[in-house]
């Protein structure tokens, strides 16, 4: 097994922190993401919906969980509906889960087939006075295609127009935003396997490799130590490439003088790590690299340092800013006088660093939360200021991921090389 099984225990305290948010005599209904067709006969990789497999564990397809506390049977208060295998399914895919292992999965006594789901809704419904739904309510989600989701809640609108329909996201936003200990187990197993292939790259880099080279590095890594594979799409950019922020192309060579910035980390078991590390190719930082690395690495510490409960991110963003600031005229980039005079856009800011500092992290990259809610113990959130100086060909950006303690943040990451003088020592010595 590429990891041990996740105890139920977690995914049975997750629901009992929903059922405790819901109003009385609701009844909550999520199902699995649709697997996404490419071409011909061709299907994406599943991906399952972060907020039913926080629920149940589950990581299946045609999967739906049906909550109702209230309900009058004490059977029908929590229901998990799974695909029933056949034998052709068993012979192209293998077996689905049975009922029983979707039952040791999940916490869930009452497993029924995915088959009957549609005739037990209309059965269960009356009794509700609230339908809770799933929908996207991230501030940048982009949705371009309907979800199995989205075809629900159409469904239920049209076959059950009098209901009171409620927003399951709000609930589930605010749940996920404080980590069980476990999940901080899991997403510290993550942080750990992006180490270790960060370390191998660093014996791996040198002008005259390719950035897709450097990309299968840490895809080797990762799989052999029980990772799935990369938490989000590969971010490996050498020299100008470096200033472009999604940069995903990872198709150019490295040349000496270059930094190479790489944003890739590793997922384990559903949870995500989130890594930003840029290393000089051939091994040794330039004097302007130097003072550029320095002063990321100074707003990163910065901005650790200020990242405690009760302060609102929107708060964090400007002092953050602030810091960068100051050290963009160090830096000779803007002029002092100037930046006094800005305004509170901070345009002389963002033309270097346009981008936020931290986000959210958990069972997604850019994990939900409820928007302008203060910082608070148990969140885990990615630190990743940068710098990016187009008309130099040079960028840096660093990028850590620390849990929110009560006296002070874990750096969940503190065991990855981030010092300019680890890092030449550490290519010096690998290289040779």
């Amino acid at each position: 097994m590429r990891y041990e099984p996740i105890d139920p225990q977690l995914f049975i305290r997750n629901r009992a922190r929903l059922r405790s948010l819901l109003k009385p005599n609701s009844m909550v209904i999520l199902r699995a993401n649709d697997i996404f067709p490419t071409n011909a006969d061709g299907t994406m990789s599943f991906k399952q919906n972060a907020d039913l497999f926080y629920l149940t564990g589950v990581d299946q397809e045609d999967t739906v969980l049906v909550m109702m506390p209230d309900a009058v049977d004490p059977k029908d208060r929590e229901l998990l509906f799974v695909k029933e295998t056949n034998e052709l399914i068993a012979i192209w895919e293998g077996d689905k889960l049975t009922k029983a292992a979707a039952r040791a999965t999940s916490g869930i006594e009452r497993v029924e087939w995915s088959s009957t789901f549609d005739s037990m809704l209309h059965r269960l419904v009356p009794q509700a006075d609230h339908v809770y739904l799933i929908t996207n309510e991230h501030l940048r989600a982009s949705v371009a295609v309907e979800t199995a989701n989205a075809r629900l809640v159409k469904e239920c609108q049209r076959r059950y127009p009098l209901h009171r329909y409620e927003r399951l996201a709000q609930l589930m936003n605010r749940l996920r935003i404080i980590k069980d200990p476990v999940e901080i187990g899991i997403i510290q197993q993550a942080c750990d396997i992006t180490e270790a292939g960060f370390r191998r790259v660093l014996g791996f880099i040198r002008p005259g490799v390719g950035e897709w080279e450097i990309e299968a590095e840490f895809i080797h890594e990762f799989i052999r130590r029980g990772s799935r594979g990369f938490a989000y799409g590969p971010i490996i950019g050498s020299g100008h490439n470096a200033c472009v922020l999604h940069y995903v192309d990872n198709d150019k060579l490295c040349a000496a003088g270059e930094m190479v910035l790489m944003d890739v980390a590793a997922e384990y078991a559903g949870w995500n790590s989130d890594l930003t590390r840029t290393v000089p190719v051939n091994g040794r930082f330039t004097p302007r690299q130097r003072q550029v690395y320095d002063a990321v690495l100074r707003v990163l510490r910065g901005a650790n340092e200020i990242l405690r409960p009760g302060l609102r991110p929107a708060d964090y963003q400007q002092q953050t800013v602030a810091m960068m600031e100051r050290e963009l005229i160090g830096l000779g980039l803007i002029d002092a006088t100037a930046a006094k005079a800005q305004g509170p856009d901070k345009p002389l800011v963002k033309k270097y660093f346009m981008h936020g500092t931290s986000h959210h992290l958990g069972l997604d990259v850019h994990d939900v939360f409820p928007p302008h809610e203060p910082f608070a113990v148990g969140m885990v959130f990615t630190i990743e200021p940068g710098i990016y100086i187009r008309e130099e060909g040079l960028a840096v950006r660093l990028e850590n991921d620390v849990l929110i303690g009560t006296d002070a943040n874990f750096d969940l990451m503190g065991n990855i090389p981030i010092e300019a003088d680890e890092i030449e020592a550490l290519m010096a010595k690998q290289q040779h």
